[in-house]
């Protein structure tokens, strides 16, 4: 007697996306930590110096956090009404913060109440930020205004008044200590250098402006605003080098990696973006809640923390790298054990012994050699497998029908595993590796039961599903059908017509006889 060959499953290739470097980088983050805020994080700011701290602003407090800290280890709430874009000082000593009473004030990280307080906006005060000197603080308010301050003497140096709409944004260069950049919802983004009294230069990006951000180099400027984030080269007068339009709704934040190969930019999409600063194509992306408003990366790409419109701060900390030394030490001796003989070659008169391979077959396997079709069915149609190895079960039909016991096997049934196996052919049945075997169980499902359609609702309700399912698959593949037809059209008038070899040799015929012609002529 033959031996029993199991059942063959079919091997499709899975769709996913393409597993790079940047992805297992990315991927190398712990599961995140959830903080529930008082209000929407409107900022998040790591402290440039170890151990890396970082102030989050929401509602009308500014929370400092550990790194690993789940609980605030500082909390400044000298504010009358919201506060706004908590900001570090390159020395990590000083926190500058705006509010909604138009208030700028700055705090000492060690202390409580603040330092100083600067006054002169008229409205509130939604941008601070230090010049690379530590000495001065610009700001930007819903007064259209941009205003340079000096530190030590709380006194306003300059004020501009150049934008036309309120102004959200702005960065301040770290290779020139006189250069800050600020963004408006006039769509535009203004250069200021302090020894000047206007602005140096002006940027149209073409939506109001969420966020903005220099490179360490000074030289690339980078804006968002609406959907589109884009890069301007500052040393061209604002040339623009490239335009992204990667989410889909607006992009309310930006962030460079510790190296600056990485742009990172948050929306309201819900979705953080990572691009490269070579190509500008997004290496990967993570998924969110909800509505993503602030987002900071930590000094040394530690930590990557997200704030959100729901008041939820979302902190992810890279996972410990591991330790190859020690288990190389365990993994040597037994990787010997096991090469030993292997490339040992048998002589002429040894008898070579070969092991008996001991196979071992599934339980559906087990069913169709004792020639239980219904069983075997009855095996590949519990949920783990529907879900996770459709193509299991699927084979399992295909081999029943091979059979000729497809039907045998189908019939018979109650209401519960009739509604299963309709609930599966209804899923399963417009994927193409699927539907020739299935159409072909559809088709027995019908004929077989039939006679008893109306006397259960719920196996109604999913006849009903099927031919919706199988109704929308033809109305989808006959528009593609014409959209076919439309390209088949478009290639046919850009191809160039080629001569048959009549038309070419009757061109030749009449190319000589123009030339006797001509020679008849002279």
């Amino acid at each position: 007697m033959a031996a029993y060959k199991p059942v063959v499953v079919q091997a499709c290739p899975k769709l996913g996306e393409r597993v790079t470097q940047d992805t297992l980088y990315w991927r190398g983050y712990k599961t995140p930590v959830q903080i529930k805020e008082f209000g929407a994080v409107n900022k998040i700011d790591f402290s440039p110096v170890p151990p890396y701290n970082y102030a989050v602003t929401a509602s009308s407090r500014i929370h400092i956090y550990g790194r690993y800290s789940q609980e605030p280890i500082k909390t400044f709430s000298r504010f009358r009404d919201a506060a706004y874009c908590a900001t570090y000082r390159d020395d990590g000593r000083l926190l500058a913060a705006g509010s909604e009473d138009s208030v700028i004030r700055l705090f000492d990280v060690s202390g409580k109440a603040p330092l100083r307080q600067f006054e002169g906006h008229t409205k509130p005060v939604h941008v601070v930020g230090f010049l690379s000197d530590k000495y001065r603080i610009f700001s930007g308010g819903d007064d259209y205004l941009s205003n340079l301050w000096d530190i030590p003497s709380a006194t306003e140096i300059v004020s501009y008044s150049e934008h036309t709409d309120y102004v959200r944004c702005g960065c301040a260069s770290k290779v020139n200590a006189d250069v800050f950049i600020t963004g408006s919802y006039d769509h535009t983004v203004k250069l200021f250098d302090a020894r000047t009294k206007s602005s140096v230069m002006t940027i149209e990006h073409g939506h109001p402006v969420e966020s903005v951000l220099l490179f360490p180099s000074g030289g690339l400027l980078v804006s968002a605003g609406g959907r589109y984030v884009k890069v301007w080269d500052v040393l061209k007068g604002g040339q623009l080098l490239v335009s992204l339009k990667n989410h889909h709704k607006t992009v309310t934040c930006l962030c460079l990696n510790s190296s600056g190969q990485r742009l990172l930019s948050g929306s309201l999409d819900r979705h953080v973006k990572i691009y490269s600063t070579t190509s500008y194509k997004v290496v990967h992306s993570f998924n969110y809640a909800t509505s993503i408003l602030s987002l900071a990366l930590s000094p040394e790409d530690e930590t990557i923390v997200v704030g959100m419109t729901n008041g939820v701060l979302n902190v992810k900390h890279r996972k410990p790298e591991e330790k190859n030394e020690k288990s190389q030490k365990k993994r040597q001796p037994v990787y010997r054990t096991y090469v030993k003989g292997r490339t040992y070659m048998p002589k002429q008169e040894d008898f070579c012994v070969s092991k008996p391979v001991k196979r071992v077959l599934r339980k559906y396997d087990k069913l169709l050699r004792s020639f239980q079709s219904s069983k075997a069915l009855d095996a590949v149609l519990e949920p783990p497998i529907m879900l996770h190895t459709p193509e299991v079960t699927v084979a399992v039909m295909q081999e029943l029908h091979r059979r000729g016991t497809l039907r045998s096997a189908l019939a018979g049934r109650d209401e519960k595993q009739v509604n299963l196996l309709l609930t599966f052919v209804a899923r399963r049945v417009i994927e193409p590796r699927f539907t020739p075997v299935l159409v072909t169980v559809a088709d027995m499902i019908t004929d077989i039961y039939q006679p008893v359609v109306g006397q259960s609702a719920i196996v109604d309700k999913q006849f009903l599903k099927l031919q919706e399912a199988i109704g929308k698959e033809i109305d989808y593949q006959e528009e593609l059908l014409e959209v076919l037809g439309m390209m088949d059209t478009l290639f046919a008038t850009f191809t160039k017509k080629r001569d048959t070899c009549l038309e070419e040799n009757k061109r030749e015929q009449n190319g000589l006889t123009e030339i006797i012609e001509t020679n008849r002529s002279y």
